[in-house]
Protein backbone atom coordinates (compact mmCIF):
# COMPACT_ATOMS: atom_id res chain seq x y z
CA UNK A 1 0.00 0.00 0.00
CA UNK A 2 1.58 3.54 -0.52
CA UNK A 3 1.78 6.18 1.82
CA UNK A 4 -0.76 8.17 0.54
CA UNK A 5 -3.56 5.18 0.75
CA UNK A 6 -1.92 4.65 4.12
CA UNK A 7 -2.63 8.25 5.38
CA UNK A 8 -6.17 8.91 4.28
CA UNK A 9 -7.57 5.34 3.47
CA UNK A 10 -10.98 5.05 5.46
CA UNK A 11 -10.88 1.27 6.02
CA UNK A 12 -7.61 1.27 7.58
CA UNK A 13 -7.83 1.16 11.67
CA UNK A 14 -5.30 3.44 13.32
CA UNK A 15 -2.07 2.85 14.96
CA UNK A 16 -3.72 3.33 18.54
CA UNK A 17 -6.18 0.31 18.72
CA UNK A 18 -9.40 -0.31 17.61
CA UNK A 19 -12.10 1.97 19.23
CA UNK A 20 -14.01 0.82 22.10
CA UNK A 21 -17.74 1.35 22.19
CA UNK A 22 -18.61 4.24 25.27
CA UNK A 23 -21.73 5.38 26.91
CA UNK A 24 -20.30 8.80 27.77
CA UNK A 25 -22.71 11.42 27.26
CA UNK A 26 -21.82 15.04 25.38
CA UNK A 27 -22.52 17.34 28.30
CA UNK A 28 -23.86 19.92 25.66
CA UNK A 29 -27.04 17.89 24.68
CA UNK A 30 -30.28 18.66 26.50
CA UNK A 31 -30.66 15.30 27.92
CA UNK A 32 -27.15 14.24 28.64
CA UNK A 33 -26.93 14.77 32.52
CA UNK A 34 -23.21 14.87 33.22
CA UNK A 35 -22.31 11.90 35.91
CA UNK A 36 -21.17 13.23 39.33
CA UNK A 37 -17.26 13.18 39.54
CA UNK A 38 -15.83 11.52 43.04
CA UNK A 39 -12.60 13.08 42.52
CA UNK A 40 -11.16 14.48 45.64
CA UNK A 41 -10.52 17.74 43.71
CA UNK A 42 -14.21 18.09 43.20
CA UNK A 43 -15.60 16.99 46.48
CA UNK A 44 -17.34 20.16 48.05
CA UNK A 45 -15.61 21.90 50.71
CA UNK A 46 -17.30 22.22 54.22
CA UNK A 47 -16.54 24.96 56.17
CA UNK A 48 -15.51 24.08 59.65
CA UNK A 49 -18.54 25.45 61.99
CA UNK A 50 -17.14 27.74 64.78
CA UNK A 51 -19.09 26.48 67.89
CA UNK A 52 -21.36 29.58 68.98
CA UNK A 53 -21.16 30.45 72.75
CA UNK A 54 -24.07 29.22 74.51
CA UNK A 55 -26.14 32.93 75.15
CA UNK A 56 -26.95 33.35 78.95
CA UNK A 57 -30.44 33.36 79.61
CA UNK A 58 -31.45 36.45 81.17
CA UNK A 59 -32.64 37.00 84.71
CA UNK A 60 -36.26 38.70 85.09
CA UNK A 61 -35.50 40.15 88.46
CA UNK A 62 -32.09 42.37 86.72
CA UNK A 63 -32.85 45.50 84.59
CA UNK A 64 -30.57 47.96 82.89
CA UNK A 65 -30.21 50.90 85.08
CA UNK A 66 -31.14 52.84 82.47
CA UNK A 67 -34.01 50.99 81.33
CA UNK A 68 -35.13 51.21 84.89
CA UNK A 69 -35.02 55.37 84.88
CA UNK A 70 -36.57 55.20 81.79
CA UNK A 71 -39.54 52.72 82.96
CA UNK A 72 -40.05 54.87 86.03
CA UNK A 73 -40.98 58.06 83.71
CA UNK A 74 -38.08 60.04 84.41
CA UNK A 75 -36.18 60.32 80.91
CA UNK A 76 -35.47 58.51 77.91
CA UNK A 77 -33.03 55.77 78.02
CA UNK A 78 -30.27 58.08 76.29
CA UNK A 79 -30.76 61.19 78.93
CA UNK A 80 -30.52 58.70 81.60
CA UNK A 81 -26.98 57.16 80.26
CA UNK A 82 -25.80 60.94 80.36
CA UNK A 83 -27.61 61.26 84.32
CA UNK A 84 -25.71 58.03 85.44
CA UNK A 85 -22.18 59.42 83.59
CA UNK A 86 -22.41 62.21 85.97
CA UNK A 87 -23.25 60.70 88.39
CA UNK A 88 -26.93 61.94 89.29
CA UNK A 89 -28.07 58.05 90.25
CA UNK A 90 -27.31 56.08 93.40
CA UNK A 91 -27.55 52.20 93.39
CA UNK A 92 -28.32 51.27 97.35
CA UNK A 93 -26.59 54.30 98.57
CA UNK A 94 -23.61 54.29 96.14
CA UNK A 95 -23.22 56.29 93.04
CA UNK A 96 -22.98 54.52 89.45
CA UNK A 97 -21.33 55.80 86.82
CA UNK A 98 -20.85 52.56 84.80
CA UNK A 99 -23.14 52.15 81.69
CA UNK A 100 -24.69 49.00 81.07
CA UNK A 101 -24.70 48.37 84.61
CA UNK A 102 -27.98 45.80 85.66
CA UNK A 103 -29.71 46.29 89.09
CA UNK A 104 -32.31 44.00 90.74
CA UNK A 105 -35.79 45.26 90.76
CA UNK A 106 -35.59 44.93 94.49
CA UNK A 107 -32.39 47.36 94.77
CA UNK A 108 -33.04 50.68 96.14
CA UNK A 109 -32.73 53.31 93.10
CA UNK A 110 -32.33 57.02 93.68
CA UNK A 111 -32.59 60.10 91.04
CA UNK A 112 -31.05 63.19 92.05
CA UNK A 113 -31.47 61.53 95.73
CA UNK A 114 -35.26 60.91 95.22
CA UNK A 115 -36.18 56.79 95.06
CA UNK A 116 -37.25 55.68 91.94
CA UNK A 117 -39.38 52.93 90.71
CA UNK A 118 -40.06 51.45 87.49
CA UNK A 119 -43.35 49.59 88.01
CA UNK A 120 -46.41 51.43 87.09
CA UNK A 121 -47.85 52.89 90.50
CA UNK A 122 -50.86 50.05 91.63
CA UNK A 123 -53.07 50.84 94.46
CA UNK A 124 -54.94 47.47 95.65
CA UNK A 125 -57.52 47.16 98.74
CA UNK A 126 -58.45 44.09 100.19
CA UNK A 127 -60.78 43.36 102.69
CA UNK A 128 -59.27 40.67 104.46
CA UNK A 129 -60.48 37.85 106.49
CA UNK A 130 -59.06 35.63 109.13
CA UNK A 131 -56.64 33.18 109.14
CA UNK A 132 -53.97 35.18 106.95
CA UNK A 133 -51.18 36.86 108.30
CA UNK A 134 -49.93 40.19 106.94
CA UNK A 135 -46.84 39.65 105.57
CA UNK A 136 -44.62 39.36 102.20
CA UNK A 137 -43.09 36.57 103.83
CA UNK A 138 -43.37 32.84 102.10
CA UNK A 139 -42.66 31.17 105.57
CA UNK A 140 -45.64 32.50 107.09
CA UNK A 141 -48.30 30.22 106.05
CA UNK A 142 -51.52 31.69 104.39
CA UNK A 143 -50.78 35.27 103.74
CA UNK A 144 -52.61 38.18 102.31
CA UNK A 145 -50.35 38.34 99.18
CA UNK A 146 -51.93 35.58 98.80
CA UNK A 147 -55.24 37.04 98.22
CA UNK A 148 -54.07 39.73 95.95
CA UNK A 149 -51.78 37.17 93.68
CA UNK A 150 -53.84 37.96 90.64
CA UNK A 151 -54.31 41.69 91.14
CA UNK A 152 -51.46 42.84 89.08
CA UNK A 153 -47.77 42.07 88.68
CA UNK A 154 -46.43 45.14 90.31
CA UNK A 155 -44.74 44.01 93.61
CA UNK A 156 -47.13 46.04 95.64
CA UNK A 157 -46.95 45.44 99.78
CA UNK A 158 -49.35 46.24 102.30
CA UNK A 159 -49.42 49.19 104.26
CA UNK A 160 -49.63 48.30 107.85
CA UNK A 161 -50.76 45.35 109.78
CA UNK A 162 -53.05 43.53 110.40
CA UNK A 163 -53.23 40.37 113.49
CA UNK A 164 -54.11 36.88 111.28
CA UNK A 165 -57.27 36.64 113.13
CA UNK A 166 -58.40 40.05 112.24
CA UNK A 167 -60.53 41.26 109.80
CA UNK A 168 -61.01 44.26 107.46
CA UNK A 169 -59.48 46.95 105.25
CA UNK A 170 -56.00 46.48 104.13
CA UNK A 171 -54.31 49.04 101.48
CA UNK A 172 -51.74 47.67 99.30
CA UNK A 173 -49.34 49.62 97.05
CA UNK A 174 -45.91 50.41 95.82
CA UNK A 175 -46.00 53.92 95.90
CA UNK A 176 -43.45 55.14 97.74
CA UNK A 177 -44.97 58.50 98.20
CA UNK A 178 -48.34 56.85 99.84
CA UNK A 179 -46.61 54.65 102.35
CA UNK A 180 -45.13 57.93 103.53
CA UNK A 181 -48.13 59.22 103.83
CA UNK A 182 -49.62 56.64 105.78
CA UNK A 183 -46.41 56.42 108.32
CA UNK A 184 -45.88 60.02 108.86
CA UNK A 185 -46.65 60.19 112.75
CA UNK A 186 -48.00 63.66 112.52
CA UNK A 187 -49.85 63.85 109.19
CA UNK A 188 -51.06 59.85 108.58
CA UNK A 189 -53.69 58.41 107.28
CA UNK A 190 -56.93 57.25 109.94
CA UNK A 191 -58.05 54.21 109.95
CA UNK A 192 -61.35 53.28 111.97
CA UNK A 193 -61.67 49.81 113.84
CA UNK A 194 -64.61 48.20 115.30
CA UNK A 195 -63.11 46.30 118.37
CA UNK A 196 -65.22 43.69 120.45
CA UNK A 197 -63.55 43.02 124.15
CA UNK A 198 -64.41 40.55 126.35
CA UNK A 199 -66.40 42.18 128.61
CA UNK A 200 -68.03 45.87 128.65
CA UNK A 201 -65.46 49.05 128.59
CA UNK A 202 -65.93 51.02 131.85
CA UNK A 203 -66.85 54.92 130.77
CA UNK A 204 -63.73 55.90 133.05
CA UNK A 205 -61.53 54.04 131.05
CA UNK A 206 -63.19 54.77 127.57
CA UNK A 207 -62.67 58.54 129.03
CA UNK A 208 -58.74 57.39 129.76
CA UNK A 209 -58.16 56.65 126.15
CA UNK A 210 -59.87 59.23 124.53
CA UNK A 211 -57.74 62.03 126.71
CA UNK A 212 -54.52 60.45 125.78
CA UNK A 213 -53.51 57.28 128.12
CA UNK A 214 -49.92 56.78 128.83
CA UNK A 215 -48.18 53.71 129.12
CA UNK A 216 -44.94 53.07 130.42
CA UNK A 217 -44.07 57.09 130.21
CA UNK A 218 -44.90 57.21 126.42
CA UNK A 219 -48.26 58.84 124.95
CA UNK A 220 -50.31 56.65 123.31
CA UNK A 221 -52.39 58.56 120.52
CA UNK A 222 -56.32 58.06 119.77
CA UNK A 223 -58.10 60.25 117.20
CA UNK A 224 -61.68 59.05 118.67
CA UNK A 225 -63.09 56.01 120.46
CA UNK A 226 -67.01 55.73 121.07
CA UNK A 227 -69.41 53.11 121.46
CA UNK A 228 -71.04 51.95 119.13
CA UNK A 229 -74.64 52.61 118.74
CA UNK A 230 -77.35 49.76 119.26
CA UNK A 231 -74.90 47.36 120.49
CA UNK A 232 -73.14 46.47 123.83
CA UNK A 233 -70.48 48.17 125.43
CA UNK A 234 -68.55 46.21 124.84
CA UNK A 235 -68.21 46.95 120.85
CA UNK A 236 -66.72 50.21 120.42
CA UNK A 237 -65.04 52.15 116.99
CA UNK A 238 -61.40 53.02 117.43
CA UNK A 239 -59.36 55.47 114.79
CA UNK A 240 -55.75 55.78 115.22
CA UNK A 241 -53.53 57.11 112.45
CA UNK A 242 -50.77 54.59 113.89
CA UNK A 243 -50.06 51.88 111.11
CA UNK A 244 -50.32 48.77 112.85
CA UNK A 245 -52.59 46.92 115.07
CA UNK A 246 -50.16 46.41 117.82
CA UNK A 247 -51.18 49.42 119.90
CA UNK A 248 -54.44 48.07 120.20
CA UNK A 249 -53.35 45.34 122.08
CA UNK A 250 -51.30 47.75 124.07
CA UNK A 251 -54.08 49.88 124.84
CA UNK A 252 -56.50 47.46 125.99
CA UNK A 253 -53.97 45.09 127.74
CA UNK A 254 -52.98 47.91 130.01
CA UNK A 255 -56.66 48.61 130.96
CA UNK A 256 -57.03 44.55 131.60
CA UNK A 257 -59.35 43.69 129.17
CA UNK A 258 -58.55 41.19 126.36
CA UNK A 259 -59.70 41.64 122.38
CA UNK A 260 -61.74 39.52 121.03
CA UNK A 261 -62.09 40.20 117.34
CA UNK A 262 -60.72 43.39 115.35
CA UNK A 263 -62.51 45.06 112.18
CA UNK A 264 -60.58 47.72 110.32
CA UNK A 265 -63.86 49.32 108.62
CA UNK A 266 -62.80 52.14 106.86
CA UNK A 267 -59.16 53.92 105.81
CA UNK A 268 -59.22 57.26 105.43
CA UNK A 269 -62.65 57.76 103.58
CA UNK A 270 -62.28 54.22 101.86
CA UNK A 271 -64.38 51.97 103.11
CA UNK A 272 -65.60 48.27 103.10
CA UNK A 273 -69.02 48.94 100.35
CA UNK A 274 -69.07 46.46 97.91
CA UNK A 275 -66.09 44.87 99.01
CA UNK A 276 -66.84 41.38 100.41
CA UNK A 277 -64.60 39.68 102.66
CA UNK A 278 -62.01 37.89 101.12
CA UNK A 279 -61.73 39.99 97.33
CA UNK A 280 -60.14 42.99 96.49
CA UNK A 281 -60.56 45.69 94.06
CA UNK A 282 -58.28 48.49 92.28
CA UNK A 283 -58.93 52.38 93.86
CA UNK A 284 -60.79 54.33 91.27
CA UNK A 285 -58.87 57.56 89.91
CA UNK A 286 -61.60 59.49 92.28
CA UNK A 287 -60.24 57.47 95.13
CA UNK A 288 -56.78 57.81 94.21
CA UNK A 289 -56.89 61.83 94.00
CA UNK A 290 -59.08 61.55 97.73
CA UNK A 291 -56.49 59.94 99.27
CA UNK A 292 -53.12 61.78 98.13
CA UNK A 293 -54.98 64.72 99.47
CA UNK A 294 -55.34 63.69 103.21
Amino acid sequence: MSRHQGASGKGKPSGRGPSKPTNKKSGRGRDNAKSKSFARGNAPVKKKQTPSKPSKPSNPDEMRLNKYISNSGICSRRDADMHISVGSVTVNGKVVTEMGYKVKLDDEVRFDGARINPEKKTYVLLNKPKGFATTTSESKGKTVMDLVANATSARIKPIGRLGRNSTGLLLFTNDDVIVKKFTNSKNGVERLFEIELDKNLKFEDLKKIQEGIKIQGKLVPVEEISYIEDAPKSKIGLKIKNTGNTILHTIFDHLKYEIVRVDCVAIGHLTKKDLPRGHWKHLTEQELNTLKML
